[in-house]
Formats: C-alpha cells, sequence, structure tokens
C-alpha cells in the first residue's frame, strides 16, 4: 500500500460514502450547483451496484475514499459496460483511475468480455482514450434533457482477455 490506499470490493456500509464520492468528483469539473442537482439521481449509488455488478473502491489509509469502479456485466454475451468511474479532487492525478481501471480489466479477462461500453462525461472522455477507450457516437444523458454525452467503447482483444 506504497500508494496510500488500497483497493477493495465495495460492501453496502460504503453507499452513502461512495455517493459523496460521485458527486464531490463529477462536481470537479466546474459543474455548477444547479447543474449537480439535476445529476444528484442518477449519481446516488444503490445497494444492488454494489451487491450486483462489480463494484471496487480505493480507500486511503485514513479510510476516506479516493476513487471508485463499476463494471456490470449481467448476461450481455461478451459485452460489459463501465457504470461509474470517479476519482476525489484531492486525489486526482495519482494515479487512482489507473489502478481502478487495472482491476476492471483484470475481472473484464475473467468473465471473457470482449467489449467494454460506456457513456462518458466529456470532462473523462480523455482518460478513457488514453485507457483505450474510443468514441463511437453520442448517447442522452440520463440527467440533462438536450444533452448528448460521448458513448465510447473499448475492445479487448485476445492478450488483453488473457486467451
Amino acid at each position: 500500500m506504497a500508494k496510500g490506499y488500497r483497493i477493495r470490493r465495495a460492501e453496502p456500509r460504503d453507499r452513502d460514502a461512495l455517493t459523496g464520492l460521485c458527486m464531490r468528483s463529477k462536481q470537479s469539473n466546474g459543474y455548477d450547483d444547479a447543474f449537480m442537482a439535476l445529476c444528484a439521481e442518477e449519481l446516488r449509488v444503490r445497494d444492488a451496484w454494489i451487491v450486483e455488478d462489480d463494484f471496487w473502491l480505493a480507500e486511503a489509509l485514513d479510510g476516506a475514499l479516493a476513487g471508485c469502479i463499476r463494471l456490470s456485466s449481467g448476461e450481455t454475451n461478451g459485452i460489459g459496460e463501465l457504470e461509474t468511474c470517479f476519482v476525489d479532487p484531492h486525489w486526482q492525478g495519482r494515479r487512482v483511475g489507473r489502478s481502478l481501471f487495472g482491476v476492471l480489466l483484470e475481472r473484464a479477462r475473467a468473465l471473457e468480455l470482449v467489449r467494454i461500453g460506456l457513456d462518458a462525461d466529456p470532462f473523462a472522455e480523455p482518460f478513457y482514450t488514453r485507457m483505450g477507450f474510443r468514441t463511437v457516437g453520442r448517447t442522452p444523458s440520463g440527467s440533462i434533457p438536450g444533452r448528448t454525452l460521448p458513448r465510447m467503447e473499448l475492445i479487448l482483444d485476445a492478450g488483453q482477455r488473457g486467451s
């Protein structure tokens, strides 16, 4: 844990702290309070996400949350969805996102996924591009009428899947 944090599976007791993390991280992109109010319900972490999806968090030495990432796969014939990925503003630029993404890729390999989709915040698009995603279109925002988001995907080759 030389990095100052450890990665572990999220647990239901983490739900409210995860919601706070998602809100802080999203607002760090410069969104105002009115915009955040429109996004609040979409960003609220649900118990089902923690129980049913692969949801990990990066926890700092002091117990504060540094970041989180969530992969859903269900019965998708090799296709997963990166549903949640946030890093606390105080931890941004310290490789927390990359570390969490590494865990996501390991799980994707174990699930034998061939593709991971993602509706990205426009401010996060460059990060996801660095992680290997490419923008394939636009998708409607789940919170803001008339707003669209970059639709991105990552094709996992045989080497990435561990085949």
